[in-house]
């Protein structure tokens, strides 16, 4: 007797099947289901079919895939298996097909040179189906686009992004609609050096900003330029030296190419270096501005001291910058293409039934799918970047190539990037809570991590011997990271700490890492796939989710009475993947 659960588009059955067999079938290995093409859209998603055996037990054996026109699928059972567990020759034929079928239908291929590689598609409906969305007008970007001018009423103020402006208060005309308390705070208070400095801690890009321990010679600051602003008597290379000087650099925009799509707008891009100040409250303001690499009369450093108004601007071309790197760097690149490249390798290297897949499957989940609509509309030539950027036109191209020389493996591990910018001491910088709540993160992360290979794998023989795990791990570092040493990207995993921190690093790019740079909205820790049936596994996963729940306590209570609360890396609000 076999239970079957399924979803036709836009409708879920379930139906139960009594079969009735003339001799003892044994253990049941595989089971396979074949559909004949009735009608012009009958694509049929199938999520699992549950059997009852003659003893009264029940064998799960999950799919959650689509099988299109005339079709058939093989499914396993649900265990989670190594290739060395498999010692049949019917499953262990099972495993190649399965594994000899996906690397035909997921190739590599460079979108542009210098690119991490990406999903050979020109476009969604290219992809294989069950990677794709259910509806791609969910994720139609100029739809999506086109929707959100018309939300903020931005439509009837468009002609400004097409011409100087001329008044700070069309700001406020333009965000009209935007109503919580992060926004109207930060809209009452932008101007100011302090709500200016919060942004490099806890804004959408609290990846930038650094420590300083020697001035650098491009930015000719002294003693004398910053003195309103020091507040412990001390000269500016005393500061340093007690590390209240922090920098944030945007060298990487030096000799990019602004935007002439459009001949009728000028569009310029500046490359600063921002000097910040640790205050005796503890808090982080800046200090001085150069708005361009090479220092000289044409290229002055701005302070606080200055004209009001010569000092805000120089702090909106900063924050111009900011929002440059951060869309196309630290979003683009580091969490999107990244989790791409782990999603390929994860499709092509890894069959269903090995515990890795089962794992991370859900957090590269439409990962491929929303990246590939981004080639099709957003970052393609005429796309969406063109029309509102300014790096717009090849410029955010160029930043994509120049940034692949910093994208290394230990960039990706947060502890570790955090710390490479001597940002990790709470005591000295006690304001930093996407540090402080990132870390609570990959540690529960980790910890989850580490349970299930303990569970899997025995011994570190048994993770170097797994030749699916290495083929894996050998296609992030060969294809996505074009096999540059530089990248620090492992091309083998031989212990199972190592494991955990490899995989630590997948889940946590994908969900913590984007939400914290993006907003997201559903939740780290809930599995509405079930992959896993096995009891230790789903124990750990239960686990997992009541140290995540501690977490977001914790955050509540330290967000509680706060004027700006920080919540972008409360558990409840991460997505699973950077498509969710």
């Amino acid at each position: 007797c076999g239970s079957v659960n399924s979803r036709y588009p836009r409708m879920t059955s379930v139906d139960s099947y009594d079969v009735t067999v003339d001799e003892e079938l044994g253990e049941i290995q595989l089971v396979k289901i074949e559909k004949r093409k009735y009608w012009l859209h009958d694509d049929w998603f199938l999520k699992y079919i549950t059997l009852k055996t003659p003893c009264g037990d029940y064998i799960e054996f999950p799919c959650y895939r689509w099988i299109a026109g005339e079709g058939e699928i093989v499914l396993r059972d649900g265990r989670a298996k190594l290739a060395c567990d498999d010692q049949i020759h019917i499953l262990k034929q099972h495993r190649r097909k399965e594994l000899e079928t996906r690397q035909k239908q997921y190739r590599w291929m460079e979108w542009n040179p210098g690119f991490p590689l990406s999903i050979d598609a020109k476009c969604h409906k290219d992809l294989p189906r069950d990677i794709q969305f259910d509806s791609e007008k969910g994720v139609d970007f100029v739809l999506n686009y086109s929707r959100a001018m018309e939300n903020l009423f931005i439509n009837r103020f468009m002609h400004m992004f097409q011409s100087s402006w001329s008044d700070f208060a069309d700001f406020e005309k333009i965000f009209v609609k935007i109503s919580n308390t992060i926004s109207e705070r930060v809209m009452n208070h932008w101007q100011e050096d302090l709500m200016f400095g919060y942004q490099f801690l806890n804004g959408c890009n609290p990846v930038l900003i650094r420590r300083c321990t020697k001035l650098p010679e491009k930015l000719p600051v002294t003693t004398e330029m910053v003195e309103c602003s020091l507040e412990r008597q001390l000269a500016l290379e005393q500061e340093v030296e007690q590390g209240n000087i922090f920098i944030v650099d945007f060298e990487l925009l030096d000799g990019i190419d602004a935007n002439r799509t459009d001949p009728c707008t000028l569009q310029f891009l500046a490359a600063p270096v921002c000097l910040l100040y640790k205050n005796l409250a503890n808090k982080i303001v800046p200090i001085a501005i150069q708005l361009n690499q090479v220092p000289g009369d044409e290229n002055p450093i701005f302070l606080p001291s200055d004209a009001k108004y010569d000092w805000l601007l120089a702090k909106i071309w900063v924050r111009s910058s900011d929002f440059h790197v951060h869309q196309t760097i630290t979003h683009l690149l580091r969490t999107h293409l990244v989790s791409e490249v782990f999603g390929i390798a994860l499709y092509r290297q890894l069959p269903a039934v090995h515990p890795i897949f089962k794992l991370l499957v859900a957090h590269v989940r439409f990962t491929i799918a929303i990246n590939t609509k981004a080639r099709e509309q957003l970052i393609c030539e005429y796309g969406l970047f063109d029309k509102a950027n300014a790096t717009g036109g090849g410029g955010h191209v160029q930043m994509v190539q120049r940034a692949m020389q910093d994208l290394t493996y230990t960039s990706l591990c947060f502890p570790e990037a955090i710390k490479a910018r001597g940002m990790d001491s709470k005591e000295d910088i006690p304001y930093y809570f996407y540090r402080d709540d990132g870390l609570l993160v990959w540690e529960a992360i980790k910890t989850f991590t580490a349970e299930v290979v303990g569970i899997y794998y025995r011994s570190d023989q048994v993770v170097e011997e797994d030749q699916e795990l290495q083929d894996f791990v050998k296609d992030v570092y060969v294809y996505g990271m074009r096999g540059k040493k530089a990248s620090g990207f492992p091309k083998s995993i031989k212990t199972r700490e190592k494991l955990s921190e490899y995989l630590t690093v997948v889940i946590f790019t994908a969900s913590a890492q984007h939400a914290a740079v993006n907003f997201g909205q559903l939740f780290l820790g809930m599995y509405p796939e079930e992959h896993f049936i096995e009891k230790p596994v789903k124990e750990a996963m239960a686990r997992f989710r009541k140290n995540l729940d501690t977490i977001v306590s914790v955050i509540a209570e330290r967000n509680k009475n706060k004027k700006l609360p920080y919540y972008y890396l409360s558990p409840d609000r991460i997505p699973n993947s950077v498509a969710i």
